[in-house]
This record gives structure tokens, C-alpha cells and sequence, in this order.
């Protein structure tokens, strides 16, 4: 195994990584963006305000986005392990 192959397959599992992390956190971003708009505008200074909307988005974005974040994770994963032989011989 050379350090390219190293290189590359933690290229690839850093891209993956971020394309599964990208849906939850781009939505907790919008909620949290738009619960700090309107608690500026209404001044409403509770901390905990964000949490239940933040929990919501999130599971429903984990609903709709979690059958494509689990075939992603698992075509990665079979593809690593298919790799095996050619990385050992």
C-alpha cells in the first residue's frame, strides 16, 4: 500500500464524511439562522427557543435524507472493501 493510495482513500472518506454531515448541517444552519432573525426582531432572548425547532428540522431532515446517506455510507464501505485484495497484492 503506498502512501498515494493512503492519501487518496482519506480523500475520499473526508468527502463522504462531509457529504453526510451536509444535510443536518445546513439545516440546523437555516433554522438557527432564522430563530436568531426573529428572536432579534421580537427581542426574545431565551436560549432554549432554538432547540426544539433545531430538534424537529433535524429529524425530519435525518427522515428525508437518511435512505441516501445510508446508501452512500454503505457504497463506500463495500467499495473499501472490495479494494482490499488490490491494496494488499
Amino acid at each position: 500500500m503506498t502512501p498515494e493510495t493512503v492519501i487518496e482513500l482519506g480523500r475520499q472518506a473526508l468527502y463522504v464524511t462531509a457529504l453526510l454531515a451536509a444535510p443536518l448541517l445546513l439545516s440546523a444552519l437555516v433554522v438557527g439562522l432564522l430563530v436568531g432573525v426573529f428572536q432579534a426582531a421580537t427581542q426574545i432572548n431565551e436560549m432554549t427557543l432554538s432547540f426544539i425547532p433545531k430538534l424537529l428540522v433535524l429529524a425530519l431532515a435525518l427522515a428525508v435524507a437518511g435512505p441516501w446517506m445510508l446508501q452512500l455510507i454503505t457504497g463506500f464501505t463495500r467499495r473499501l472493501i472490495e479494494s482490499i485484495p488490490g491494496m494488499i497484492g
